[in-house]
């Protein structure tokens, strides 16, 4: 059997509602939001008896989504958010976008901010890491041409 589709990318944050403002600024849709809980769902994470409440992003083109996560229990014991660009592990995401800088200076009005600079890749790309809600790095790329 083939595989499908990458069906989402979950990341963990605080403030879940900051989040999906955040990302609905950037362009993704609220597909759903509610709450994960109880023995079943502790049985897939590995977690035991969890409480979650989590939000679903959707891609304007239907093909992606992330899935944004409040863990309400068990407690977080873990915080990458910061992690430099050459850490091992999940890192970022990347979001392609029709013009990098709208999409930046909508974003810093949620508290964006460049973890580098805005860099031309030959003549396919311009390119940026930023800081999105509580340091998650995110990626923008606006093809060119």
């Amino acid at each position: 059997m083939a595989l499908k589709r990458m069906d989402n990318v979950g990341i963990v944050v605080e403030d879940l509602g900051a989040a999906i403002d955040f990302f609905l600024e950037l362009g993704l849709e609220l597909e759903g939001r509610g709450m994960v809980e109880g023995e079943w769902a502790g049985r897939v994470t590995g977690l035991g008896d969890q409480r979650v409440e989590i939000a679903m992003m959707r891609t304007p083109d239907g093909h992606s989504r992330l899935e944004l996560s409040r863990f309400l229990a068990p407690a977080v014991i873990a915080d990458h958010r910061n992690a430099p660009v050459n850490a091992l592990g999940y890192l970022r995401v990347m979001f392609a976008v029709d013009d990098i800088d709208d999409t930046l200076e909508r974003l810093r009005a949620r508290g964006a901010q460049l973890a580098g600079d805005v860099v031309r890749y030959q003549d396919i790309y311009r390119l940026c890491y930023i800081r999105g809600p509580e340091g998650i790095l995110i990626g923008l790329a606006q093809e060119l041409g």
